[in-house]
């Protein structure tokens, strides 16, 4: 590193700017900023087989209906979170309409007049509808190609005055419905984990949602930086909407396999939170999204199942699946600690449990 580059300096000159990385785009740059630069971006690496890829699993109505299609459900999520620590759903009640209307939300959310949005910005983390370009930007080593913007859509419904107004509705309307399917899946794993149906439900698993609605403008130069770099996410779980363009990777056994976009499907993914409870029985798996080498921008909704700050309730390893061979893992903790510890320290492509162990 140059010994005249003040990282501290332009990042806070970035950062005041509040245009976010869309606005560096639009301002026409030609070349990626320094701050954004990566060391280790490998775009392709060896894959262990050209077919493997993350497993589908249809919830529709027999999950419900029938009990022999309920046991082949759960035997499907219990393979595919041991395996992979990822799968996608099918048939999982919200319209494709729905989820199209919530993506041109996003895209409309990020595209409007830069004085309306900056209105948004903030880095207040209690802080329950703000927009800003990567919640880590002080803290990591170098920055991701993206702008989120977060929103805490429950316990408490926030008040429609308190949401942009150009994607207020379709907000409102697809947090109601992915409460229900969150509901749906914290079922099948607390199943998948020999636990009565309702169990994660019990300890509030379900209870709270924040939605981070990504934009990953076009990258002047894809081969330096990532669009979010490699992570594990802090919440219970999390359930992804992306567009057509594609650049998410899930690391498996040492190599990136790309997660195709499917329209019709959502993507559900445990988080560090409930690898914790479990006593590692399921795991929190690294993935990445790729800068994107795209002319149009590329926009996903990642709704994270988790408590918001501040939240007091304690959590540790579930005394259910604990004996003599299977010891705690983990020390009690709170969500609180836990997002504060993954706020201080980025992504840093460790494992923020680490620092949980016993």
């Amino acid at each position: 590193m140059a010994g005249n580059y003040d990282r501290a300096g332009e990042v806070k000159a970035f950062d005041q700017m509040k245009i976010g990385v869309k606005g560096l785009v639009d301002a026409g740059i030609t070349k990626v900023p320094r701050i954004f630069h990566h060391q280790d971006v490998a775009v392709t690496n060896p894959k262990p087989s050209s077919t493997l890829e993350i497993p589908t699993i249809d919830v529709g109505g027999g999950v419900f209906e029938s009990t022999v299609t309920r046991k082949s459900v759960i035997a499907k999520v219990r393979a595919a979170v041991e395996k992979f620590g990822f799968f996608q759903v099918i048939n999982h009640g919200i319209p494709l309409e729905v989820m199209e209307s919530m993506k041109d939300g996003i895209r409309g959310f990020h595209e409007q007049d830069s004085e309306v949005k900056k209105t948004f910005y903030s880095r207040d983390i209690t802080k329950k509808v703000k927009y800003n370009t990567n919640f880590d930007l002080y803290s990591s080593q170098a920055a991701n190609w993206r702008d989120t913007l977060t929103m805490v859509m429950a316990p408490d419904v926030p008040q429609a005055g308190d949401l942009p107004v150009i994607c207020r509705e379709i907000m409102l309307e697809y947090s109601k419905r992915m409460m229900k399917l969150g509901e749906l899946i914290f079922e099948l794993l607390s199943e998948a984990l020999g636990l009565k149906p309702n169990h994660l439900k019990e300890l509030n698993c379900a209870k709270s949602l924040s939605l981070l609605s990504h934009y990953y403008p076009p990258c002047p130069e894809p081969d330096r930086t990532f669009g979010i770099s490699s992570h594990t996410d802090i919440s219970f779980i999390t359930i992804l909407l992306q567009d057509h363009i594609g650049g998410l990777q899930v690391l498996h056994d040492g190599y990136w396999i790309d997660v195709p976009p499917n329209p019709e499907a959502l993507i559900v993914n445990l988080g560090d939170l409930l690898q914790l409870i479990t006593n590692d029985k399921f795991v929190s798996v690294e993935h990445r999204v790729l800068a994107n080498r795209g002319e149009e921008p590329r926009i996903s909704s990642a709704s994270f199942f988790m408590h918001t700050i501040p939240n007091e309730q304690v959590y540790g390893p579930m005394k259910e699946l604990l004996s003599k061979q299977n010891p705690p893992k983990y020390r009690n903790t709170t969500t609180t600690e836990m997002a504060r510890h993954y706020l201080a320290r980025g992504l840093d492509g460790t494992s923020p449990l680490l620092h949980f162990r016993i």
